[in-house]
């Protein structure tokens, strides 16, 4: 069952953390009822595209009273399509919010143990992950393009918490969600060989290839499978099956737009009591 669902014409929520975790806000934004023009229409939400800065604020704006989650407690990345992960606090409130470039530097995955937070990063195409480990309160972000998969950014985000914040792998949670899928998602030689070397020989293989030298990739399910190896366990990952490049009514794509498009944000954070 699809577990993101739209609540709002400007955003998908995951349904089942809504339940499971009613004080956690998380989703995902549709390209849908924002201020910026052609090409970037409407709720373009990246600031690094070119489009306009003003508009881009106004649309995080719109998001921010949506979300009931202010601009000065939303925190940006720089991403780079790598692996370099962040634990942020308060103190990070604001980063790049206003300005790309004063985002978290060379950052695609953040996470916080702190309430008051909105952790967020943006998308055309690419994976978002989303983390929870409730008894700790641990929540966090990881994008993860097929540079940052093959790098592992997924298992390098279940190390982190277990290693330096003391969980258990089996506790976290993770939602993988909308992303370009293999239907409309087709690589090179090249690519597929940097998925090779993180595959082992019992692994089902998340390619197939199409013609000579060509693949449709799932990238997805290539991150569940990271998530399972790094020992997150099987009903603990839930995952979209909505495809950016598909629903062109919903979502920008890169691949589809030919590279001249706005970004979706995923989001998460959760307020005080």
């Amino acid at each position: 069952m699809e577990p993101l669902h739209l609540v709002q014409d400007e955003y998908l929520c995951i349904v089942p953390w809504k339940n499971m975790f009613p004080t956690i806000t998380a989703g995902f934004t549709t390209k849908n009822r924002g201020y910026s023009q052609e090409p970037f229409s409407t709720l373009n939400l990246g600031l690094h595209v070119n489009d306009s800065k003003d508009h881009v604020i106004q649309n995080r704006g719109r998001l921010a009273g949506l979300l009931h989650f202010p601009l000065e407690d939303w925190v940006c990345s720089e991403q780079v399509h790598d692996h370099h992960i962040k634990k942020v606090t308060k103190a990070d409130r604001g980063k790049g919010v206003m300005k790309y470039e004063e985002g978290i530097p060379c950052t695609d995955g953040v996470y916080t143990s702190e309430a008051n937070i909105l952790l967020t990063s943006v998308y055309a195409d690419c994976v978002p992950l989303y983390f929870i480990e409730p008894s700790r309160g641990l929540i966090g972000l990881a994008h993860a393009g097929w540079k940052g998969t093959v790098r592992e950014i997924a298992s390098r985000m279940v190390r982190c918490w277990v290693e330096e914040e003391g969980v258990q792998a089996e506790n976290i949670h993770v939602c993988i969600g909308p992303s370009i899928l293999n239907c409309c998602y087709v690589v090179d030689d090249y690519v597929i060989n940097e998925v090779k070397k993180v595959l082992d020989d019992q692994d089902v293989l998340p390619f197939i290839e199409i013609s000579p030298g060509q693949y449709s990739l799932n990238l997805a399910k290539l991150n569940q499978q990271i998530l399972l190896k790094a020992g997150v366990q099987e009903e603990n990952i839930i995952m979209s099956s909505r495809c950016t490049s598909c629903e062109d009514q919903l979502f920008f794509s890169h691949r589809r737009d030919r590279g001249k498009t706005g970004r979706m944000m995923s989001f998460i954070g959760y307020k005080e009591d």
